[in-house]
């Protein structure tokens, strides 16, 4: 009876997105989706007491479905915040994925260097700073850990990937383009569509980007940072000032399974949060319309992530 009871209280979680559109460009061999979760089973992966949302689950059957079909042979998946620095569902993603994944980590100061080592073997190729999650938005506080992650990874193939917002790229300009080791920027820097070329912090991001210092991540663009779905038209100012800025330095990510991370009011961190339905079919048939000619397609997709990730 007790038992009936609990499964009852479980929550049934629905199926994560899928494409619904079909593509309309030929995709390259070897292309690759930058930017994607997986949501093990909380039975298996327990979720950080301190996260902010609770996902549904996102399994590595269904980013399968949705590779297939966008016809994508790579994937990088991305350590998600609300599992801390037990980087266990990531880890064995990529194991269940095999040669076509590679991998982002969450570390801090207590991950020893045996386990970054155990890591790299395992496919990781750099570690993510959620600072935007985390709520960082105090320049100070955001240097202290990016130049704390620098000091971990400087003398490893790695990269630093930074989820934050375009004023913290402004105040930390100086500190960016020193940096000994490449850097990663999630979906667009933080930039709002709405705001467009002209606002606040932009165009740091992209002197980095042609600096050839730092990559960006042209993702999550159905995400919350456009107001103009379906079609997206004011994300394609941006995308088209980042790829003519230095196309060598452009990674293009779904961003799947859509985490809805964004604070609600009246949402406490342990309510479920649904994934958002966003179709990557309809997403990544905008990018030819954001980058026309397609060997440049190519390396975004696939040159691109080749380098970065070590495919």
């Amino acid at each position: 009876m007790a038992s009936g009871a609990l499964l009852r209280r479980r929550p049934v979680f629905a199926k994560a997105a899928q494409p619904q559109t079909k593509l309309s460009f030929e995709v390259p061999s070897g292309a690759c989706d930058c930017h994607v979760h997986v949501f093990g089973d909380t039975q298996h992966y327990p979720f950080a007491p301190t996260r902010t949302y609770t996902p549904e689950t996102a399994s590595t059957g269904e980013l399968r479905a949705l590779l297939s079909a966008l016809r994508l042979d790579r994937v990088v998946v991305v350590q998600p915040s609300v599992y801390g620095t037990d980087n266990s569902c990531t880890l064995d993603a990529i194991r269940s994925l095999g040669k076509r994944a590679r991998g982002v980590a969450v570390i801090d100061d207590k991950t020893p260097e045996a386990t970054l080592n155990e890591m790299d073997r395992a496919g990781i190729r750099g570690i993510r700073l959620n600072l935007a999650t985390a709520g960082v938005t105090d320049p100070a506080a955001a240097q202290k850990r990016f130049q704390d992650a620098v000091e971990r990874v400087k003398t490893r193939k790695w990269h630093i990937q930074l989820n934050t917002q375009l004023s913290v790229i402004e105040a930390l300009n100086n500190a960016l383009m020193a940096s000994p080791v490449p850097l990663v920027f999630d979906h667009f820097g933080g930039a709002r569509a709405a705001l467009g070329v002209q606002q606040a912090g932009f165009s740091s991001l992209v002197n980095l980007v042609k600096s050839g210092k730092a990559y960006v991540k042209i993702s999550a663009a159905g995400d919350g940072m456009s107001t103009q779905a379906p079609d997206y038209s004011d994300v394609a100012p941006l995308a088209k000032a980042l790829a003519a800025a230095n196309p060598q330095r452009i990674l293009w990510g779904s961003n799947w399974p859509h985490p809805d991370s964004a604070p609600l009011q009246g949402r406490k961190n342990t309510d479920l949060a649904p994934h958002m339905q966003t179709d990557d079919g309809r997403i990544l048939n905008l990018l030819p319309t954001w980058v026309p000619e397609p060997n440049t397609r190519r390396m975004i997709l696939t040159d691109n992530p080749a380098h970065l990730y070590g495919f």
